[in-house]
């Protein structure tokens, strides 16, 4: 009989998830993973991880299965909170969750599963694994959840072959209001509980203010650029290669006060990302004002009047060499050789139309239309189909 950990986060889909294991004959195991002990960032005074790891503790006790809490706070705060501080100081925008998977949940959550002699570990995320043979070897596929609106294979992005062949992901197949009918069915506590909302097992956290216990507030301009600047409208230059447009066409504009005019003030250009539109409280404008660039080193914030500002708008972007990343190894691209591919750039986008073009120093992808707010510090996931096959930090 396979043994099977599960990681209960208290939420509906890991309890449905534990019991659909259940019933396929695993013998499964329930644990908890606290990663957040700082209770002067949390917001309410309502605790969270208390209530759900209470609720937690319920849903494995209606299935009869065995539970443990495990502390994961000090590796949490090494790997995904000191990281992210780090990243918002060089100005990037960085992604716990993605993160959160590939260092915590995957990694050391699985080898404390693995020390308890488990054969998988399974989580509540609505995406599937698929296993195809090829050259006689096994090699496992990330595919999205049959749940479009709740398809959530993209922060699984960084997984590799490794973690995956452990991975089982039992409610990929259902939709959501499926895994609540099962819930309410049984009977679990926590089927008609709330999504969390807020970074992955931190609660209910206010970034700002998260991130001003670490990084200092500083006060810098806001500038507003027109959308008739000669920067945008100038031709393009004539290329000698690909390789040159493509850099073109991925690279930041730098921009400078005089482009703009002042509009108002702020306290640090590191809390603000870009395509950003609130929290700038600056008013007086015919439509709302979007980031389109920050410059941390001036502590200068750039930004466009409208959603349709070409400020916003690029065509391609960068990936350095050293992070990207196939969970499809055996689909790598060599130097000089491109792919088509779909591509998203963020959680809820839909799929882009785009294509991959591999160099030495590192992988362009280039859209077929231009794309709005493309964040330095997140991570592209390129699909083929509806299997994810790699991902890569935005530079």
């Amino acid at each position: 009989m396979k043994r099977v950990v599960v990681g209960l986060s208290g939420g509906v889909d890991s309890s449905v998830a534990a019991y659909l294991l259940q019933e396929q004959g695993y013998e499964v195991i329930g644990l908890f993973m606290k990663n957040w002990h700082d209770d002067s960032v949390t917001i309410s005074n309502e605790c969270p991880w208390l209530e759900d790891s209470n609720d937690a503790l319920l849903v494995a006790e209606k299935l009869g299965i065995p539970f443990q809490t495990v502390d994961l706070s000090e590796q949490y705060k090494e790997r995904i909170v000191d990281y992210m501080f780090n990243e918002y100081e060089k100005g990037r925008t960085p992604n716990p969750d993605v993160l959160c998977n590939r260092e915590i949940k995957f990694d050391v959550f699985m080898k404390i599963a693995l020390s308890l002699g488990a054969d998988y570990v399974a989580t509540g995320h609505y995406c599937r694994k698929g296993t195809i043979e090829k050259d006689g070897k096994e090699i496992h596929q990330l595919l999205a959840g049959a749940d479009g609106n709740k398809d959530q294979s993209y922060f699984l992005c960084q997984l590799s072959q490794e973690q995956l062949s452990k991975a089982l992901f039992p409610i990929g197949e259902l939709t959501k209001p499926q895994v609540r009918e099962i819930a309410a069915k049984m009977d679990l506590v926590t089927a008609e509980k709330k999504d969390s909302q807020g970074l992955c097992f931190i609660g209910k956290v206010r970034l700002p203010e998260f991130l001003q216990q670490q990084l200092q507030p500083k006060e810098g301009v806001i500038y507003e650029v027109g959308a008739d600047i000669d920067t945008y409208s100038h031709d393009k230059p004539q290329f000698g290669s690909v390789k040159e447009q493509l850099a073109y066409e991925a690279k930041n504009i730098d921009y400078s006060p005089e482009m703009g005019k002042m509009v108002g003030r702020h306290q640090g250009a590191h809390y603000y990302t870009i395509g950003q539109r609130k929290g700038l409280n600056v008013g007086g404008t015919k439509e709302p004002l979007f980031i389109i660039a920050t410059d941390v080193a001036t502590n200068t914030i750039y930004t466009g009047q409208g959603h349709n500002h070409p400020g916003l708008f690029r065509k391609a972007l960068f990936i350095q060499e050293s992070e990207i990343h196939w969970v499809r190894e055996d689909l790598e691209l060599k130097d000089g050789e491109t792919m088509d591919v779909m591509v998203r750039i963020r959680y809820r986008q839909p799929l882009q139309k785009a294509t991959l073009h591999k160099f030495d120093n590192g992988m362009y992808i280039s859209f077929a239309a231009p794309q709005s707010a493309i964040t330095e510090g997140q991570f592209a996931a390129w699909y083929i189909g509806e299997e994810l096959v790699g991902s890569g930090v935005i530079s």
